[in-house]
């Protein structure tokens, strides 16, 4: 029993944590109005695959912190999985604040590049002892890529912002 329990506290934690990010997210997104009268690039992806982005993404994500806590070899590399992974989801967050709850997308657009290298970091941090866990996160490292492509082009055809 102690054993079928451990192997599942780490999945239901993390699982936990990727919900309520993804959560807290997906409610600081509001697509209104304000959101609908931007002008946009014609090859933005329709609004209805962000969700199902977001969703593998963040599926993809907890595979790959729980396979990295898993592999790690100590207290100090399980200590870096969850720091790693706290920055990035706070960044993810502040993102959401940043572009849709404050209007801001030229700030967005600043702090894409910290949310772009806190995907970069642990993939590189975790190549050494979990490569498979590294591998996990490139669909969201490109995601990422592709959305600070978007921002930038959504930030030159509609500011100043204020």
């Amino acid at each position: 029993m102690v054993a079928l329990r451990s192997f599942w506290k780490p999945v239901l934690i993390a699982a936990a944590v990727a919900i309520c990010i993804a959560t807290l997210g997906g409610t600081l997104t509001d697509t209104g109005p304000w959101y609908q009268n931007l002008r946009k690039p014609s090859w933005q992806p329709p609004d209805w695959l962000f969700g199902p982005a977001w969703t593998l993404i963040f599926a993809l994500t907890t595979v790959s912190a729980v396979y990295a806590w898993r592999h790690a070899e100590n207290r100090a590399q399980r200590d870096w999985v969850i720091v790693l992974f706290a920055l990035n989801g706070a960044l993810n967050v502040l993102w959401s604040t940043l572009f849709f709850a404050l209007r801001r997308p030229d700030w967005a657009l600043i702090e894409v590049g910290f949310l772009w290298a806190s995907i970069l970091l642990p993939m590189i941090v975790f190549w050494r002892w979990a490569k498979p866990a590294s591998l996990y996160l490139l669909p969201y490292l490109l995601w990422v890529s592709f959305a600070a492509y978007l921002n930038l082009t959504i930030v030159r055809l509609n500011a100043p912002f204020a």
